[in-house]
Order: structure tokens, then C-alpha cells, then sequence
């Protein structure tokens, strides 16, 4: 059934990584960033259940996850949803409806990506058609390559990206060896886009994993209500 999966998600021009159980995806989601999970809800030596409400934990509400079980029972799925999966689908998969649930799902997550129009996030403007990028209303010179990493940043904002997921995003290949090819991109564009502090941003290298952006303002205001509550 793994393999079933892994097929129809690479034939999606998706990349994919599967597991043998769910120890070895827990240890490898605490160095790697994922666009989504498919989960089994038997699964071994740490259960699909576990896995999620470890996600849901570290990352939040944003990441998706499907289960695919052959346990179809109204229990499970319902403790599933309780839990915070996404979608829940029964084992065999059926390949084209399951290539649209994801497709669905990575739609209404990650918006920006599948939208050939410009989206705006503080001062910052981005123009996805002809791929430049507005900073209070000026245009700043990026390469393509600089494009696409701020494209993955604020459409990411508050999201660890590994450098491993960076590198496969931007470059279009696995981050295989020790680099500084990420970090000395990171830095320049870090100056020419003056990610900083009065433009209400900050651009957070994450020990041992990779960067974050930082969107001061929305952490501001998140904090004011966790104190008011």
C-alpha cells in the first residue's frame, strides 16, 4: 500500500518519501520540513495517532494530514478528525481520487503557490507572473533564484523550513552535502529585501534545521490576546 501511494504521488510530479514505520518519520520530521503527511492510523511502532498529535503539537493547524487505513470504522475516523487529520481515506487507495484530495488539501494550504496572481504581505509585494517584488512600492532587482526563495519565505511566514526542503524548493534537487550555498543566499537576500525589524520582519536561522520568517506584528498581536486571555 506504501508503495501504491508513493506512486501515485510521484506520478503527480510530487516528491515523496515514505517509511517503514512511524518512529523513523517521527525522528525525520524533527529535521526536515514537509508540505504534507499521509498517515496510517495502525501504523507501527508509534501509531498514526501519536504522529499527529505530535505535529499538531511542534507545528500548528497548517500542515495537512491524511490518513489512509484500512480501518474504516465511523470510531476511528471520528477520533482522527477529533485530532486534527485533514482527510481520512480507506485502503486500497483509489489513485485519481486520491491524487485530487492532495491536490486539494495543498491547495487550500499553501494558496500562494497554485495562484499566478500577486499577493501582498506587509510592505512586501509579489508579482508571481512576472516574478519581481515590490518593497513600498519599489522595485527590487532579484535573480530568479532570489525570487524563489522569498516566494517560499512569505508564503511560509512562521514556518521552520529546513535547508534540506530549501534547497529541493528553490534549487529543484536534494540537499545531499554541507553547503553555504543556502545560508550566503539567505544573507544577501536578507539585505536586498532588508528583511528587518521596521518593515516589520524578521528572518530567523533555526539551529541545526534551517530559517523561519518572522512577521513581528501578527507575533505582537498574538501575544497582546494570549496576555488579555
Amino acid at each position: 500500500m506504501r508503495q501504491s501511494i508513493e506512486k501515485i504521488l510521484t506520478g503527480a510530479s510530487h516528491t515523496c518519501v515514505t517509511y517503514d514505520d512511524g518512529l523513523a518519520m517521527s525522528k525525520s520530521l524533527a529535521r526536515s520540513t514537509v508540505d504534507l503527511l499521509v498517515l496510517d492510523w495502525q501504523g507501527t511502532r508509534l501509531a498514526g495517532a501519536e504522529i499527529l498529535r505530535l505535529v499538531r503539537a511542534v507545528s500548528g493547524d497548517r500542515l495537512p494530514v491524511v490518513f489512509a487505513s484500512s480501518d474504516t470504522s465511523e470510531e476511528s475516523m471520528v477520533r482522527a478528525f477529533v485530532g486534527g487529520a485533514d482527510d481520512y481515506v480507506a485502503l486500497p487507495v483509489r489513485p485519481a481520487e486520491f491524487r485530487e484530495r492532495v491536490a486539494a488539501l495543498l491547495r487550500r494550504t499553501y494558496p500562494e503557490r497554485f495562484s499566478n496572481a500577486s499577493f501582498e504581505v506587509g510592505p512586501y509585494r509579489f508579482d508571481t507572473h512576472r516574478q519581481i517584488v515590490l518593497l513600498n512600492g519599489r522595485i527590487v532587482a532579484l535573480s530568479g533564484t532570489q525570487f524563489r526563495l522569498a516566494a517560499l519565505f512569505f508564503s511560509n511566514i512562521g514556518r521552520v523550513m529546513s535547508r534540506d526542503h530549501i534547497f529541493a524548493m528553490v534549487w529543484g534537487r536534494e540537499f545531499r552535502e554541507f553547503t553555504r550555498t543556502i545560508d550566503s543566499h539567505v544573507s544577501r537576500l536578507r539585505l536586498l529585501l532588508e528583511i528587518e525589524e521596521p518593515n516589520g520582519f524578521r528572518l530567523q536561522p533555526i539551529y541545526k534545521s534551517g530559517y523561519r520568517l518572522l512577521h513581528l506584528l501578527q507575533d505582537e498581536a498574538a501575544d497582546r490576546q494570549k496576555e488579555a486571555a
